[in-house]
């Protein structure tokens, strides 16, 4: 079995720590995008809950647990710059977006960033709200916050909903600017923080937050929060949503939930401002090296502060990322093939994407590279 110290270097100071809290995984995760790798501790505290549900009754063991479920709000509350009586925990990030929408009865007009993440598009699009797509100041995708700030004098919309990372790549929206631009305006903000928590700061101002345990807080599965910023001041469609208890199912997988808990304290532990530098870290030395990587091109800037790095193949390269991204788990990388669906808004292309958590290393990129290097057409063994 392999060790972490048999992998070679960690990118990140605290790389070696992060792994360490973990079990070996089998082969390279590169996909904590899509789903992170949860801690030892997060899998026995997960594990433990079902053993005290079989024990004593499901209903018994969460009021044991009362003081650790409220620490779970409060660490969701402190990664966002909410209070931890704005949280509500549900079963996923799309399942928090889409318990705001039902409250939302009226027709709005929703502002949203180029790179919306599909589904909450054709759930607006569900319930009759009218979606205008910012514009962008480069070939990115990062919104203008000029252009967005005069569009905001002239006609506001009902809400500003940002996407903060996209569910395509590792582009980073300049969510704090729109969000005080918005304010100023008398406009209601939410960001989509599902990619954002843990990876970057998520601390944005908004009204409204909500994401997901599952990817880079290395959660488990089945949990999302949905987190309301009420005040005095707060505009009808904030002011005149449930409280967080209504918006809260009691009925739930209060293992995961403590789980989720668990996963947040770690990464407060660790320090969230390490852990940002320490993905920006990785992210820019993974765009460096896969750079050089023959039919491939780099999707985002080297210095986006994101550890996400998605390849688009070469106009002129025979790459099909599917057969590409089989390749490579056949060789023990876990990547994803994102599609177009992922970012409607934008124009239609298949990318692969590649999202090492802190505990990757120097060896597990270098292979990696390796891999996809032998995945050009070009450069594939002979039948």
């Amino acid at each position: 079995m392999t060790t972490p110290s048999d992998r070679g270097i960690h990118l990140s100071t605290i790389g070696a720590q992060w792994d360490s809290l973990r079990v070996p995984a089998a082969g390279v995760h590169l996909d904590s995008a899509a789903a992170g790798r949860s801690s030892r501790a997060v899998i026995d505290t997960i594990t433990e809950h079902l053993h005290a549900e079989a024990a004593h009754g499901g209903y018994v063991a969460a009021a044991a647990r009362a003081d650790d479920l409220a620490a779970t709000h409060a660490a969701v509350a402190t990664l966002i710059g909410h209070d931890h009586g704005d949280v509500a925990l549900v079963g996923s990030a799309q399942a928090a977006i889409r318990e705001l929408l039902r409250h939302w009865r009226r027709p709005l007009s929703i502002w949203v960033c180029p790179t919306e993440y599909g589904p909450n598009v054709a759930d607006f699009a569900h319930h009759g709200h009218t979606v205008t797509t910012l514009p962008v100041a480069d070939e990115f995708g990062h919104v203008d916050v000029a252009a967005t700030e005069a569009m905001l004098l002239k006609r506001p919309p009902d809400v500003l909903h940002i996407c903060h990372i996209g569910s395509r790549t590792g582009i980073v929206q300049p969510a704090a600017e729109l969000v005080a631009l918005a304010r100023a305006a008398g406009v209601v903000t939410v960001v989509d923080a599902a990619q954002a928590l843990v990876q970057i700061d998520s601390r944005t101002g908004a009204d409204i937050v909500y994401g997901t345990s599952r990817k880079w807080a290395a959660g488990p599965r089945g949990v999302g929060f949905l987190s309301v910023r009420r005040s005095p001041a707060a505009p009808p469609l904030v002011a005149d949503l449930p409280a967080p208890a209504e918006l809260e199912s009691a009925e739930a997988a209060v293992a995961a939930r403590l789980g989720f808990g668990v996963a947040l304290r770690q990464i407060l532990d660790l320090g969230p401002v390490s852990v940002h530098a320490g993905l920006s870290a990785i992210g820019g030395h993974l765009r460096t090296q896969v750079s050089a990587v023959d039919g491939w091109t780099v999707v985002e800037p080297s210095d986006e502060p994101s550890a996400t790095t998605t390849l688009r193949p070469a106009t002129d390269a025979d790459i099909d990322v599917w057969h590409v991204r089989a390749h490579l788990l056949r060789n023990g990388f876990v990547t994803t093939c994102a599609e177009s669906w992922r970012s409607p808004l934008q124009p239609a292309e298949t990318v692969l994407r590649i999202s090492p958590h802190l505990d990757v290393t120097v060896g597990d990129l270098d292979a990696f590279v390796d891999a996809l290097q032998r995945a050009h057409p070009a450069n594939a063994a002979p039948a």
